[in-house]
């Protein structure tokens, strides 16, 4: 059965997946790459980039790279939000394809909800799609599009709280980073006691973050009877 699942979603310790005032010059605000400095040394970071033909790949990221690599394992369309595709008012500039360059790293259809949509936008094999539509109509959208394979909710933040809230995410795998932010995009405001719904399983890695993947309850219960 497909599901869908969120990966990589780094948080501080105080729960802000992004830092305040993101811009073109600063994706993710005043917490600069800070929430994703787990991730950059890492195999599949690098091979995404081309930076693996510069930068020897520390050993110690393999633990790391377990997980990044996951993320992309069997997932046949992305959603994200508006933050994620670009800064601030990309929706008033035409110009605008993504932070990725010419070859983005989803490789499937992508659904961006914004409250500005245009006409599809094709940059290598990766198709944007932009949407004007709540999370269980992007959903559908997307599920239909990933021809039986499964839906990442790929950030940022506020769009994965929108799709915790309304309970359709099956898999959460979030990244806590010892630093604290203050302020920024909040993760978990308003999500009291949603994690009822999930087996939890945790584990720290020697770069010093910590990976949470909560399990929707029913999908481990399927995956133990081997359903």
């Amino acid at each position: 059965m497909s599901i869908a699942r969120v990966h990589n979603l780094a948080v501080s310790l105080d729960g802000f997946g992004s830092g305040a005032h993101p811009s073109r010059d600063a994706p993710f605000g005043h917490a600069g790459t800070r929430l994703m400095d787990w991730f950059l040394p890492t195999p599949t970071f690098q091979a995404q980039t081309g930076a693996r033909e510069r930068v020897p790949v520390d050993p110690a990221a393999e633990a790391d790279d377990r997980y990044a690599r996951r993320s992309f394992e069997g997932v046949g369309a992305e959603i994200m939000g508006a933050g994620k595709f670009g800064p601030p008012g990309w929706q008033r500039d035409p110009a605008w394809r993504g932070w990725w360059g010419e070859e983005p790293p989803f490789h499937s259809p992508v659904f961006v909800l914004t409250g500005s949509p245009r006409g599809d936008l094709s940059v290598g094999d990766t198709t944007f799609h932009f949407l004007a539509a709540p999370p269980r109509e992007a959903l559908a959208r997307a599920f239909d599009a990933a021809q039986g394979l499964d839906v990442r909710i790929g950030g940022g933040p506020s769009t994965v709280r929108r799709f915790l809230a309304e309970g359709l995410v099956d898999l959460l795998h979030v990244v806590v980073v010892p630093i604290l932010l203050g302020r920024g995009s909040h993760l978990w405001h308003g999500l009291e006691g949603w994690e009822r719904d999930y087996a939890v399983a945790a584990e720290t890695t020697p770069s010093g973050v910590t990976h949470l993947t909560f399990t929707r309850a029913a999908q481990e219960s399927a995956r133990s009877s081997g359903a």
